[in-house]
């Protein structure tokens, strides 16, 4: 049997004796645990980003409530400029007169309000064409006091002469508990509204119900919440008359007090537009005819028809309308933003479009760059849907009313457009009053 060679630089490197393997099996491994400890230390080192948005979010509420609470004005970020386009833009641009549409731009997260900026010269050319004997301007619980009073004698009348009884009156009971519901909303923020709240457009005697939690005291936010309601749940009359009765005033109040809109009262006009008849017929309409709708009002409102899509029946009918009744500086703005969707449009209301200006031939006062944009826009849009004599009278009245840039472009679009055949077009009646 052959001799096992020892090296001669002793003992191999890497054997371990006995002893040392046993006294290294008693030690800890150090260096194992310490890269487990560093491994835990760098996962608690850093928050989730979801987590961390959520956190920065309940602080920032946390804030927004105690400043509130103490009296503090908290920070409010700037919210966007409103002012009227240019009458020069060119004539092909989708993005024509922008600046209109920005009315009211406010990021539904931000939770800003509505700034508007009126150009004075446009404001004192529309005060030309306003009511000069407005009515008395009546406060919210008047209308809403006369409305219910009316209501009451027609229904006590026909009661009284059926059952040969007067009209029953309200349970206390029923009274102390809208009145608590009054102080409920004068103070909402945010949360669940009382379910004696909620039950009041099921209610046949709603508006006298209504009455008892005086609207005109509640919150923005309140009026938010109620228009939600009202306007689900309500039949398109019934909806209506809270619009005209309520919501409308409450905006018209909000604007002239402080000048722009609230975030609130804003997102509640748009969504009573949730109901397009009653909004055009107990909002829009009733303001144009008011004689008295202001620059600022009418770029606020009209903003809400840029950022929602509406039925073409609805639009056509409003049009229609806003084209018959009497002429003041609002009608023009709402014309220019319904022609700006770009319907197709029955020809009775183009045929209606087309009165409306030339009903201005004899006009003595100086109509206002809205008015100019507004036809422009027309021309532009519906330039192949008007017939030949239609666009003969139309450049005929240009000679009378002229604007120094907006009328040759107004002539251009006409003389460069095809025209519709009377004898071929059929007309297609509205189907909504």
């Amino acid at each position: 049997m052959p001799k096992v060679k020892r090296s001669k630089g002793g003992s191999k490197k890497g054997v371990v004796s006995l002893a040392d393997q046993i006294m290294q099996g008693d030690a800890a491994r150090v260096h194992e645990r310490v890269k487990s400890q560093d491994k835990v230390e760098n996962e608690d080192e850093y928050v989730d980003e979801r987590l961390s948005r959520r956190i920065l979010e309940q602080a920032r509420i946390q804030q927004d409530e105690l400043q509130t609470e103490y009296g503090l004005s908290p920070e409010t970020k700037k919210a966007p400029v409103t002012t009227l386009g240019s009458s020069t833009q060119d004539a092909d641009s989708d993005e024509e007169w922008p600046a209109l549409g920005e009315a009211g731009d406010v990021d539904a997260d931000a939770g800003g309000e509505t700034e508007v900026m009126v150009d004075a010269a446009d404001e004192k050319a529309m005060e030309m064409f306003m009511n000069k004997n407005p009515p008395m301007r009546r406060t919210l619980a008047d209308i809403i006091m006369d409305k219910i009073t009316e209501k009451q004698t027609e229904v006590g009348t026909v009661m009284s002469e059926a059952s040969g009884r007067p009209m029953p009156q309200l349970d206390p009971r029923v009274v102390e508990v809208y009145r608590g519901v009054n102080k409920v909303l004068s103070r909402y923020r945010s949360g669940k509204l009382p379910k004696a709240f909620k039950i009041i457009p099921s209610l046949s005697n709603w508006e006298q119900i209504l009455y008892m939690t005086e609207p005109e005291t509640w919150t923005a936010a309140a009026m938010y919440q109620a228009t939600r309601i009202f306007s689900s749940n309500l039949k398109e009359r019934m909806a209506q008359r809270f619009f005209n009765l309520v919501l409308l005033p409450r905006i018209r109040d909000d604007i002239a007090e402080y000048k722009k809109l609230n975030f609130h009262l804003y997102c509640a006009l748009k969504k009573a537009l949730f109901k397009p008849g009653a909004w055009f017929k107990g909002i829009l309409l009733p303001l144009c005819e008011s004689g008295t709708c202001t620059l600022r009002e009418a770029i606020i409102v009209g903003s809400i028809l840029t950022k929602c899509s509406i039925p073409v029946l609805h639009s056509s009918a409003a049009m229609l309308k806003l084209a018959e009744m009497e002429y003041n500086g609002a009608n023009s703005i709402f014309l220019r933003l319904l022609l700006d969707k770009k319907y197709a449009l029955p020809f009775r209301v183009l045929d209606a479009l087309v009165a409306h200006f030339l009903s201005f031939r004899s006009e003595k006062r100086e109509l206002p760059v809205l008015w100019h944009q507004s036809l422009l826009t027309m021309a532009q849009r519906y330039k192949a849907d008007l017939a030949s004599e239609q666009k003969e009278a139309v450049l005929e009245l240009l000679k009378v009313q002229t604007h120094p840039h907006i009328s040759a472009e107004i002539r251009r679009e006409l003389q460069n457009s095809e025209s519709r055949d009377l004898e071929t077009a059929i007309p297609v009646t509205m189907a909504m009053d």
